[in-house]
Formats: structure tokens, C-alpha cells, sequence
């Protein structure tokens, strides 16, 4: 069986033109960051991952009550909107996590390399599920992708929302390893037909994680996707993000060519763990330190 995306879409960009949107876009970045409320919405789109080798109990239980606590620590700031680990820890987040509107994401499917069997990422997706995941973020299998083999890209994304059900998908396309935006645009458009509640950047794991031009290149193929279809998909920039003027661009982006109904986090989210700390302290004025305290760093 194939599949003929090209059939419904345009799949070429023009790599020169994005470049120059990015660059007219940086012009805007320092306004945007002076403004406080901006700041606070960045924060409030946040999934605040920690995916490290080395976590454990404690750090899922730390991550949990630093939510928990937020909102009696800084009054008027917006809490972050998911907490995202890895499956072996979300019942300690599910148990731990009390506040209000936080959802729980894990990874799944053989993340972050995808290079399991089929039988065994749809087995993890439901495990996640029944120990209390609200999300899914999985990684699409990149080197049948690369390999032109769309059907089982496809056809395994396809399975694995099956079983996620209600639970949101969120699929990471690692753009970083994509050779070209037209490939990036491809990937983008076999997700969402293979039904991808969310269209996600990077695991995080490999260099470079999300870049302006393959957030646009995602954004445009959200917009395409939607006038087509009418179905809204939600775009998640994650890795290497660590200060305001990162989260602004990403949000400019999204802003430019989506619009102000996908500026929420049903529909946005930034991954990251440093960039937490960062936008609380440009909020706050003064270095803050709260949400990594006592649990080790993270390179998300």
C-alpha cells in the first residue's frame, strides 16, 4: 500500500524564503520579551520534562511537588502546563501531582529512538495510558522515514493513537536528522493524516533539536493540514530551548502563521526543563532557581 501525500499536498519549500521570514521575525523578539504577560503565557505553555538516565522516584516526586507548590510561591504567575518523564514514572507523578489543570505526558514507543517492534511500542503507549498518562510523545521510526517507507510511518503512528485513544499524541518528528524542510514538511503531513493530536520537533537527544525554519516549516504544514481537513493539530518546539528570547521566537512563529486560536496550550507547548527557571527569573527580575531545585539538570 502507498502513501500519496504528495497527491494532497505541495510538498516543496522554499528553504531561502523561510530563512527570510526567521530573520524578519528575530527583529520582533526583544519587544516581546519586555513584556511581562508575554513571559508568564511562555511559562504557562511549558512541558516541563526531565529525561535522564539517572531519574528515579525522587525526581518525578520533586518535579510533582514543585507544581504542587507554584501557584502559593508566586501568586499571579501562571502554572507550567504538563509534566513530561519517562513511563517507569508516571504513577509517582500521578500520586504526587495535585495541581490544577497540570497534565501528565510521557515518552513511549521505544523513545528516543523508536528502534523497537511495533508489538512493543503499542504495549508501552497502553502501559502509559493505564498508569495515568494524559499524553503521548512518541518518535516517529526516522529511518524507515528516511528510507521512503511513508506505509509503515504511517501505518504504526495510526496504530499507536488507536490505543492512546483520548490521550493526546504528540509525535516527534526529529527535524534535527530530516536532511531538508520539504522532508520536514513530508514528515509533518504523515503524521497528522495518521491521526497526531500534536506535531512535535525533537526528542532532545541529538543536535541540532528544534530550529526556527523547521518550526515554520511544521506551522505552514499545520495551516495546510487544517484547511483541508478542518482538524486543528497542535505544533510542540522541545530541545535546546533555555531563555525567554527562544520561547518568543517559537511563539512569534506560531502567532505569524497559525494565529491567535492556536496560541494556548491545548495547542502549544515548548519542551524543556531550563527554560522553566529562566522565564520565572525575567518575570521575577532577580535569578530564581525553582522548579530544577534539588533535582540535578536536565538538557532538554
Amino acid at each position: 500500500m502507498e502513501i500519496n501525500i504528495e497527491d494532497k499536498f505541495n510538498i516543496e519549500v522554499d528553504e531561502k524564503a523561510v530563512k527570510a521570514v526567521i530573520e524578519e521575525l528575530k527583529g520582533n523578539v526583544s519587544k516581546r520579551v519586555a513584556d511581562l504577560d508575554f513571559k508568564k503565557t511562555c511559562l504557562s505553555l511549558i512541558d516541563l520534562t526531565t529525561l535522564n538516565t539517572t531519574d528515579g522516584m525522587e525526581r518525578a516526586e520533586m518535579f510533582a511537588a514543585n507544581v504542587n507548590g507554584f501557584a502559593e510561591a508566586y501568586p499571579g504567575i501562571p502554572n507550567v502546563a504538563a509534566i513530561c518523564v519517562y513511563p517507569t514514572l508516571i504513577s509517582s507523578v500521578r500520586e504526587s501531582l495535585t495541581a490544577s489543570g497540570v497534565k501528565i505526558a510521557s515518552v513511549a514507543a521505544g523513545f528516543p529512538s523508536s528502534q523497537t517492534f511495533l508489538e512493543v511500542k503499542l504495549s508501552e503507549c497502553e502501559m502509559c495510558i493505564e498508569n495515568g498518562a494524559d499524553e503521548i510523545d512518541i518518535v516517529i521510526s526516522l529511518g524507515r522515514f528516511l528510507e521512503g517507507d511513508l506505509f509503515t510511518v504511517f501505518s504504526e503512528i495510526q496504530q499507536i493513537k488507536e490505543i492512546c485513544g483520548d490521550a493526546r499524541l504528540k509525535v516527534i518528528l526529529e527535524t534535527g536528522a530530516i536532511p531538508t524542510l520539504s522532508q520536514v514538511r513530508l514528515a509533518s503531513l504523515l503524521a497528522m493524516e495518521a491521526g497526531a493530536d500534536f506535531i512535535k520537533t525533537s526528542t532532545g537527544k541529538l543536535e541540532p533539536a528544534a530550529t526556527p525554519e523547521a518550526v515554520y516549516t511544521m506551522c505552514v504544514a499545520i495551516k495546510d493540514f487544517h484547511e483541508a481537513t478542518g482538524r486543528m493539530v497542535g505544533i510542540k518546539p522541545a530541545g535546546g530551548m533555555n531563555v525567554s528570547e527562544d520561547a518568543a521566537l517559537y511563539y512569534l512563529i506560531v502567532e505569524k502563521i497559525l494565529g491567535k486560536n492556536w496560541l494556548y496550550s491545548q495547542w502549544l507547548r515548548f519542551g524543556a526543563s531550563r527554560l522553566a527557571d529562566n522565564l520565572l527569573s525575567d518575570i521575577r527580575g532577580e535569578k530564581t532557581v525553582y522548579f530544577s531545585a534539588s533535582g540535578g539538570t536536565s538538557k532538554y
